[in-house]
């Protein structure tokens, strides 16, 4: 057995370490909620046309490096080592041509933005997916199986997001599903946490299959055999552990636990957050629209908490450990036959379901969809008929939330190589999305030690908004 003394006791300094242990491990009925966070600073306003435009961001990450050549930037007039095996198709809007295995979102160009020249110079999936979340290049560049570590400490676009838009609803301003990004072995990419911010200000990532009969967010229900009225009292009996911390001066030790705790409570106790994930309530034939895959329904999810009032949802690409190359977009064999069974329809699928569901809803408007690689794929096919990776220059598309759609910016050398003009770094990428939230890129964040950090170090590309 364990006592809390009263704040005001004199006994205060007598409470042994391994007690301190002991309450701190006091959860809410046990619950263990990876990544909540604190209260984030008031929204900026924002001037009319696009800036402030967007209420949320859905980033639709394709993890492993979509090709440039069978999606966004054919090369229909290259030789066929180059081109691949796949023709292309017109689009709604005149005069683009996207990948023949994209049909659905080729219906949909005149509410998208294709950015054709993105560069990161970086051919190694975590330090040029580093760049792309946070706007910084990775030190060094070409750093596989880089992990969270100084110098490489830049807070990612969701830690910026949770930083700058207060959590609402019992939800947190920025979300990660259905499971991190990770090299094999498990390894993660820097850049997915808040880093110098703090770990309060991490997006909460959620590990999930929404696809599963029985989907169910862990921590999401109380624990058996406590009730709503029990879970109150645990809370009650954290604040007072709390307040007699601070008395000792002793209250940064558990910040981060308790900010846990908090949102842990805050998520059970809202009838709101707990609706969000209640993906079994939509229609099937919604859910058959967005594909009845991890990543299918995952995105449907991500639809269902911008509802919900979560400003920032990235959606990962999951693997598929029983296919080639575990089912990612990391293609350095057998290109040809993933991308046409497997990659590209439940691509295709999902990001045109999630475009007109949004519309349909009213939300497209207002909801800025980002469709994210961390690089493309090589001009020519390698030995094993893959191709490998290619920072040099790469394909991403936006869609809705004060974007113009039907916009082509920036454009590559006639086999896909190397970019021609337009060019847009990780860095103007960043300044351009909360451009459209309403935050401009000289937005100053402070880290843990109060040391001014600039939202973004690049430039708002002006011709999508």
């Amino acid at each position: 057995m364990f006592s809390i003394p009263d704040p005001g006791s004199s006994n205060l300094g007598h409470v042994s370490r391994r007690e301190w242990l002991r309450i701190g491990g006091i959860g809410l009925g046990g619950l263990s909620l990876a990544s909540l966070a604190g209260l984030a600073p008031a929204r900026a306003s924002g001037a009319g046309g696009s800036f402030g435009r967007a209420k949320s961001v859905i980033v639709f990450g394709l993890l492993g490096g979509p090709p440039q050549h069978e999606t966004w930037d054919p090369k229909p007039g290259a030789v066929r080592e180059i081109r691949g095996e796949f023709g292309s198709i017109a689009s709604r809007t005149p005069g683009l041509m996207v990948g023949e295995l994209m049909p659905r979102t080729a219906t949909l160009t005149d509410r998208i933005a294709v950015l054709r020249a993105m560069v990161t110079n970086d051919n190694s999936h975590s330090s040029s997916g580093y760049q792309m979340l946070t706007g910084i290049p990775h030190l060094p560049l070409g750093q596989e199986n880089a992990t969270p570590k100084p110098p490489n400490m830049s807070p990612s676009l969701g830690a910026m997001a949770r930083y700058l838009i207060p959590d609402r609803g019992g939800l947190p301003s920025a979300i990660t599903l259905p499971e991190h990004m990770w090299n094999d072995g498990n390894i993660p990419w820097p850049g997915q946490d808040a880093g110098d911010l703090g770990r309060r200000y991490d997006p909460w990532l959620i590990p999930c299959d929404p696809s599963a009969g029985s989907f169910a967010v862990p921590g999401l229900d109380l624990p058996e055999g406590v009730s709503l009225d029990r879970l109150v009292g645990r809370r009650s009996l954290r604040d007072r552990m709390a307040s007699t911390l601070d008395a000792l001066g002793q209250g940064g030790t558990i910040d981060q636990f308790d900010a846990h705790g908090r949102r842990a409570f805050d998520l059970i106790s809202s009838g709101q957050s707990r609706k969000a994930f209640d993906i079994a309530s939509e229609p099937d034939g919604v859910r058959d629209r967005y594909g009845r895959t991890r990543f299918g329904q995952s995105v449907l999810l991500a639809r269902r908490l911008v509802e919900a009032g979560v400003s920032l949802v990235q959606v990962n690409w999951t693997r598929i450990p029983d296919k080639p190359n575990q089912g990612g977009w990391d293609t350095h064999a057998k290109h040809n036959e993933l991308i046409k069974t497997l990659l590209m329809p439940m691509m295709d699928q999902a990001y045109s379901a999630l475009l007109e569901d949004l519309e349909s809803r009213g939300l497209l408007d207002e909801t800025l969809v980002v469709w994210f690689g961390e690089f493309g794929r090589t001009p020519r096919f390698n030995a094993a008929g893959g191709r490998d990776h290619w920072g040099r220059v790469f394909s991403l598309a936006l869609a809705g939330g004060g974007v113009r759609g039907g916009v082509v910016h920036g454009s590559s050398d006639r086999h896909g190589a190397e970019p021609m003009e337009g060019v847009v770094e990780p860095k103007d990428l960043i300044a351009t999305i909360f451009h459209c939230l309403g935050f401009s890129p000289e937005t100053v964040l402070r880290d843990q030690l109060g040391r001014p950090l600039p939202l973004s170090r690049g430039r708002v590309v002006e011709a999508l908004v």
